[in-house]
């Protein structure tokens, strides 16, 4: 059932819009062709602050700090959860796919990849959120967003794995 639905539903959508604009008479083509044009302009406009990203990222990489990282906290957590805590901050797609190898590597009934998984769900990519929200609107001051938001991600992951350990490492006897 729920599959037919998921089939339909957005041609549906797209066909009550549709038949909407043309009801309210809403040039349709002209006003998607302006949305694409701000579009664009967002697109290139962020540019900048992506480029950004993945130069801190392949910086972050190449200076050795993730295997330092991996040293000193893996008496703590396993060492091939930090990773994902390195890139959350900054790449959705990084971390998801970092994300995907551990469950592929270790299970899906891992406790590794319900750390992870917890992980990926309480913390957010706050370097991606200031580049392209911040930046296509112009916001130029955002300091106190940057510290806020890596209190939170900190907060995030710490949390993370205070329950993974209550939940997942406690119930299965380790």
């Amino acid at each position: 059932m729920l599959e037919t639905i998921s089939l339909y539903i957005l041609p549906i959508m797209i066909l009550a819009i549709l038949c909407t604009a043309v009801v309210k008479k809403v040039p349709v083509y002209e006003e998607f062709i302006e949305g694409a044009k701000d579009g664009f302009k967002v697109a290139v406009s962020i540019i900048p602050y992506l480029v950004a990203i993945i130069v801190a990222v392949s910086m972050f990489k190449a200076s050795g700090i993730l295997d330092f990282a991996k040293n000193f906290a893996g008496s703590l957590i396993p060492a091939d959860i930090i990773p994902i805590i390195a890139t959350r901050s900054l790449s959705g797609s990084a971390t998801l796919g970092l994300f995907s190898d551990i469950v592929k590597d270790f299970g899906p009934d891992s406790y590794i990849a319900k750390l992870a998984a917890i992980m990926v769900g309480s913390s957010e990519t706050t370097f991606y959120v200031l580049a392209v929200y911040f930046g296509s609107v112009g916001i130029k001051k955002y300091r106190y967003a940057v510290m806020t938001g890596i209190i939170a991600d900190i907060t995030g992951i710490v949390l993370a794995i205070l329950a993974a350990r209550v939940f997942f490492l406690a119930s299965s006897g380790l």
